[in-house]
């Protein structure tokens, strides 16, 4: 049986290696966690959501970007010191504005299809991951940014989701407990939200029913060449550098490493320009009746603040948003997580905050907004990364696209020819 080593845990990881098993494949999963989803995919904005598929290629990104350098509490926030790969990676980004559009559109339609993907994994398994389908809404605080959405909605429709205007009396219909005031939104009935972390860890352990391996506490220290397919030295999370790794042998590897797939890359000679944009988010402990009656059922998402929620069952809401660009800081500071708590009050002015959990994550970002999805350079090896603020989102049709992939060139039962007379 054809062997495939699928690198990380994480939603696009766990995907894959299903999509993999669903054909037939041998599959071992390494990750340096103990467990799956412990890293960008454990407490992510919790949104399935084809509305928010907009590129962030745009002139006014980069402005905003500028002026928003000295406010450390701004949605977006960029580290002021030099480095090669930041600068590498902006000026890529620079470049792809060009394509705004198409990538939009492609976007949008990748989510559309990953939804789907996702949906039907869930029923086939039975996860419970907290879904609701009530639709994400999106407002806007004055005219001048509800035009520009009314642009964007243009594209988005293009891309063939199902999306519509909506003035102040709707919004309050949509989401009664809302307590800002609006000059309009959009409104997208069919996008959903849910706890990414419950899905992967649900989709992992039917993964391993069908038979996926799971290496877990595994620093992949090397990817190499070897025996007709690659050698994967590997050792326990801890052990000293200086001991001889451990070596798995596949015929195939996939790299869904999120922020490290840069790394990975390097050792099989392409360069996959991922950069790490780190994200904060609050989970909300709603521990009273009133508080979960003053708490959103509808995910909403504000344009302006850049921040979204989403309702996680009865007792627990999620709050998420900003950018942070500070290369691997994985810190978790009180000037970005205190706007998160803010906004809640805001906006759900008797929903109790003093049950926060803080969570940061690095979004693995590619300079054109979309992931890299497919062959590299060497046979036998593949991507399935970058999918920056939309990991979860476009997943589904990823692991798709990435295992017929592999199928065009590695059949799920390796052919054995006898040998001659």
């Amino acid at each position: 049986m054809t062997h495939i080593a699928v690198i990380g845990a994480g939603i696009t990881g766990v995907t894959t290696a299903y999509a993999l098993a669903q054909r037939g494949y041998r599959v071992t999963v390494l990750d340096r966690q103990r467990y799956a989803a412990m890293e960008t995919s454990f407490a992510n904005g919790g949104q399935l959501s084809a509305c928010n598929a907009e590129v962030w290629n745009k002139l006014s990104t980069v402005l905003h970007g500028v002026q928003w350098m000295m406010r450390r509490d701004a949605p977006l926030l960029m580290n002021p010191t030099p480095s090669w790969h930041k600068l590498s990676w902006m000026a890529a980004f620079m470049r792809e504005i060009a394509h705004y559009r198409q990538n939009t559109v492609e976007t949008v339609r990748l989510a559309l299809k990953a939804r789907t993907a996702l949906f039907a994994m869930a029923q086939a398994e039975g996860i419970d991951f907290d879904l609701k389908t009530r639709g994400i809404l999106h407002f806007y605080r004055d005219r001048a940014s509800f035009e520009k959405a009314t642009a964007v909605n243009a594209l988005l429709r293009e891309g063939g989701l199902e999306r519509y205007a909506v003035n102040p009396e709707e919004i309050r219909a949509i989401e009664p407990t809302l307590a800002g005031t609006y000059h309009g939104g959009y409104f997208t009935p069919s996008d959903a939200t849910g706890d990414i972390h419950k899905f992967t860890r649900g989709l992992a352990a039917a993964c391993a029913r069908k038979g996926v391996r799971f290496i877990q506490d595994a620093d992949v220290a090397t990817i190499a060449p070897g025996e007709g397919g690659y050698a994967v030295g590997w050792r326990r999370a801890g052990d000293h550098a200086a001991e001889a790794p451990q070596v798995l042998q596949a015929d195939a590897v996939v790299i869904c490493a999120g922020c490290a797939s840069r790394h990975f890359a390097a050792m099989l000679g392409d360069r996959v320009n991922v950069y790490p944009v780190k994200g904060y988010s609050i989970t909300v402990n709603l521990l009273t009746p009133e508080a979960q009656t003053a708490a959103p059922e509808v995910s909403i998402l504000d344009e302006a603040a850049k921040i979204v929620t989403s309702r996680l069952g009865d007792e627990r809401l999620r709050v998420a948003g900003t950018a942070e660009f500070n290369g691997f800081n994985r810190d978790i500071r009180h000037d970005r997580i205190q706007p998160l708590v803010d906004w809640t009050r805001e906006q759900f002015p008797l929903v109790d905050t003093d049950r926060v959990v803080a969570w940061s994550g690095l979004r693995p970002m590619l300079p054109n907004m979309l992931p890299k999805v497919g062959r590299g350079r060497r046979p036998g090896v593949f991507y399935n990364t970058g999918h920056g603020h939309l990991g979860w989102t476009l997943s589904g049709a990823t692991a798709e696209l990435v295992a017929a992939a592999i199928a065009a060139e590695h059949a799920p039962e390796r052919v054995v020819l006898p040998l001659a007379a």
